[in-house]
């Protein structure tokens, strides 16, 4: 079974999210047989690199909060990290434009180590107080290096504004068409969505679901019996 998670470096609720649902994942007992694929979803995709701005800023022009209600939301969102035994820093965040992170976790999927280089980049944009957008490319190829990805291809791909670029692209287009206006979004196996960063037990019933509603592949028989092939002991010759 598959599972594609569309998400962005800059969103809480994916970073949170993301240990919920690897929490569930963990339970279950089919886990090891589940395929999870990491989606591109940018949450400010006309934002220019370089264009940067605290989380308070943005959140209060975005969306008219005032600096109160932005301070009691990264509270809460501290305190619900805390209980998926996450780091998180309410104060002192800045925003800006994640497409190049993108593109590095597309070429860190080719070399294997998305999973490893996509926590890191939260970690970064979470816990750490360095800036994820100044300066990014050294950083970026810094976390790249620490993923276990080569530094040197990792510094190509984002000198190459092409690099990976249509496959991010790709991905949220394939978001658009399945109905993701926002992320957190899981799609299980094509079939089934899971909006926003539900509980555990919700991921868990999802896969139960998922897993459940899985059909047996059906063999189309011609009439006049089995035809030869090859098999676990060999290829039978026929005999004249």
């Amino acid at each position: 079974m598959r599972v594609e998670i569309w998400s962005d470096i800059a969103c809480p609720w994916c970073y949170v999210g993301k240990a919920r649902f690897e929490k569930a994942l963990g339970a279950f007992p089919h886990g090891d047989e589940v395929e999870v694929v990491h989606r591109s979803f940018e949450l400010d995709p006309g934002r220019s690199k370089g264009e940067t701005e605290s989380v308070s800023a943005m959140l209060t022009k975005k969306y008219g909060m005032s600096e109160a209600q932005v301070r009691a939301g990264e509270e809460n969102l501290r305190g619900l990290a805390a209980a998926e035994g996450l780091g998180y820093r309410a104060e002192g965040r800045d925003h800006g434009s994640t497409f190049d992170m993108h593109r590095l976790l597309h070429f860190a999927k080719e070399q294997g180590r998305q999973a490893e280089l996509l926590q890191i980049l939260y970690r970064a944009n979470f816990v750490e107080e360095r800036s994820l957008y100044v300066d990014a490319d050294a950083y970026l190829i810094e976390l790249a290096a620490e993923a276990g990805l080569d530094a040197d291809a990792a510094r190509k791909v984002l000198a190459d504004t092409d690099a990976y670029a249509d496959e991010v692209r790709a991905d949220e287009r394939a978001a658009a068409e399945l109905g993701a206006n926002g992320v957190p979004f899981f799609v299980l196996d094509r079939k089934f969505g899971v909006s926003g960063a539900q509980p555990v037990e919700v991921f868990g019933k999802a896969l139960e679901q998922a897993w459940g509603s899985r059909s047996p592949l059906k063999l189309i028989e011609e009439s006049d019996g089995d035809a030869d092939a090859c098999g676990p002991d060999g290829c039978a010759v026929p005999q004249h």
